[in-house]
C-alpha cells in the first residue's frame, strides 16, 4: 500500500526524522492559509498524487507570496498530472501540500528495502539525490552504497557512520545523519514498511539533514497490525478493479494485453502469463484467487475479469490442491451467467475433484472450452482471441 508524500513524512516526523513544516490543502484558499501559518518568504507547492516526477509534469512549484500560492495551488487542484510512473492517462490531483522553504546546500539518496537475497532490511545510499535511483543504477551503479542490517542487532552506529561517509558527510553532519538513520528504521520496522525512499535526502546550509521528499509503501499482509496507517489509504489512487479485488482477498494486478487470466497459486500465474505471452498473445491481468478461495470469490474475480473491456478471452487455470476443482468450476459457471458471457472462455482444471468439475462446466451448457493442459489451453485461448478479430 502506497500514501501519500504529506503522510509519509507526518509518520516518519513521530520517529524523530527531520522533516520541513507543511500542511495539506484541498482548495486554492486553504493553500494560501497553509502558507501564511508557516510564514515566509518562499514556499513550496506540491502536487499530491501516487506517483514520482511530478516537478516535470507541472505538480510542484516554488512560491514567493500568499497570491502566487494560491494561484499554484488554484491550477494545480483538479488537473491531470502525467508523470513517467503514471502513464499516459495521468492522476487526477485532488490535494496539495504547502512545505516552507529550505536552504539547499547538496540533494543526496536514501532508501530502505527488505532485500530477498540476503533477507535484510536494506540501506541504499547515493550522491545522486534528485535523479531517479533506477538510471543513477543504470548509468553510475559505483555511486550507490549498500548496506544491510542485521535484523538481530538492528541499526548501529557503524552502520549509519558508513552512509553518512559515502554520502560525503563530515563533522557534526555525520550525527545529523545518524539520528536520521535511527529515526528511518524504526519507522520502517515497527511499521513493517516494504520500501520507504527519501529523494531528495538535503543536507541544509546550516548543516542539518532532512527529508525533502518521502515516498513510503507499506506491507499489505501487515497492515491488520497497524490501523492507523491503514487509516491513510487513498482508494482514489489506486486502479478501482484492483482496490475492489483486495476487499475480496484477491491478488489482481492489471496489465495491458487481451486475455484474461485467473489462477491459484503466484508461481502458476506467472508462469500462465508466460506460456500465454509463448504464443502470441498477451495477459491482461494477474489474478491469483488464493488456495482457499470460495464459490463467492471465485465469482467476483471473474467478473473483476470481465469488467476490463481490454478483455477478449478468458483463461482459467486451476491446480486444485486446497482449492477443489468443481468449486472453481461453480464459481466460473455462476459468474459467465451472471455476466453474460460474451468472450472466449478456456478452462484447464487439475487436482481435486477434477472429474466433477469438468462435469459442472459440460453440462453447464454455456461455451466453455476445456484444456488437457497448460501448453493446449494458452494455444486454444491465443487462437480463440485472434479468431475472434
Amino acid at each position: 500500500m502506497n500514501i501519500h508524500e504529506y503522510q509519509a513524512k507526518a509518520l516518519l516526523a513521530k520517529y524523530g526524522v527531520a522533516v520541513p513544516k507543511g500542511g495539506v490543502a484541498y482548495t486554492a484558499e486553504e493553500a494560501a492559509k497553509v502558507a501564511r501559518e508557516l510564514g515566509g518568504p518562499v514556499w513550496v507547492v506540491k502536487a499530491q498524487i501516487h506517483a514520482g516526477g511530478r516537478g516535470k509534469g507541472g505538480g510542484v512549484k516554488l512560491v514567493k507570496s500568499l497570491d502566487d500560492a494560491r494561484d499554484a495551488a488554484k491550477k494545480m487542484l483538479g488537473m491531470t498530472l502525467v508523470t513517467h510512473q503514471t502513464g499516459p492517462k495521468g492522476k487526477v490531483v485532488k490535494r496539495v501540500y504547502i512545505e516552507e522553504g529550505c536552504d539547499i546546500k547538496r540533494e543526496l539518496y536514501l532508501g530502505m528495502l527488505v532485500d530477498r537475497a540476503t533477507g535484510r532490511v536494506t540501506m541504499m545510499a547515493s550522491t545522486e539525490g534528485g535523479m531517479e535511483i533506477e538510471e543513477v543504477a543504470a548509468k553510475s551503479p559505483q555511486k550507490i552504497v549498500k548496506v544491510a542490517v542485521d535484523p538481530a542487532t538492528g541499526v548501529q552506529q557503524f552502520h549509519a557512520r558508513k552512509v553518512a561517509f559515502a554520502l560525503g558527510l563530515e563533522g557534526k553532519q555525520v550525527g545529523e545523519a545518524g539520528k536520521f538513520i535511527s529515526g528511518l528504521y524504526r519507522a520502517f520496522n515497527e511499521l513493517d514498511m516494504s520500501l520507504v525512499e527519501i529523494n531528495p535526502l538535503v543536507l541544509t546550509g546550516d548543516g542539518r539533514v532532512i527529508a525533502l521528499d518521502a515516498k513510503v509503501n507499506f506491507d499489505d499482509n501487515a497492515l491488520f497490525r497497524h490501523k492507523e496507517a491503514a487509516e491513510l489509504r487513498d482508494a482514489d489512487e489506486e486502479d478501482p478493479a484492483e482496490f475492489e479485488a483486495g476487499k475480496h482477498g484477491l491478488n489482481y494486478i492489471r496489465l495491458a494485453g487481451s486475455i484474461g487470466c485467473m489462477v491459484n497459486g503466484a508461481g502458476l500465474a506467472m508462469a500462465t502469463m508466460d506460456i500465454i505471452k509463448l504464443y502470441g498473445g498477451a495477459p491482461a491481468n494477474f489474478l491469483d484467487v488464493g488456495g482457499g478461495a470460495t464459490k463467492e470469490r471465485v465469482t467476483t474475480a471473474f467478473k473483476i475479469i470481465l469488467a476490463d473491456p481490454n478483455v477478449e478471452g478468458i483463461l482459467v487455470n486451476i491446480f486444485g490442491g486446497i482449492m477443489r476443482c468443481d468449486i472453481i468450476a461453480e464459481g466460473v459457471v455462476a459468474a459467465a451467467r451472471e455476466v453474460s458471457l460474451h468472450v472466449p472462455l478456456v478452462v484447464r482444471l487439475e487436482g481435486t475433484n477434477v472429474e466433477l468439475g469438468k462435469k459442472i462446466l459440460a453440462q453447464s451448457g454455456l461455451p466453455i472450452v476445456s484444456a488437457d493442459n497448460l501448453d493446449d489451453a494458452a494455444q486454444k485461448i491465443v487462437r480463440a482471441v485472434k479468431e475472434a478479430n
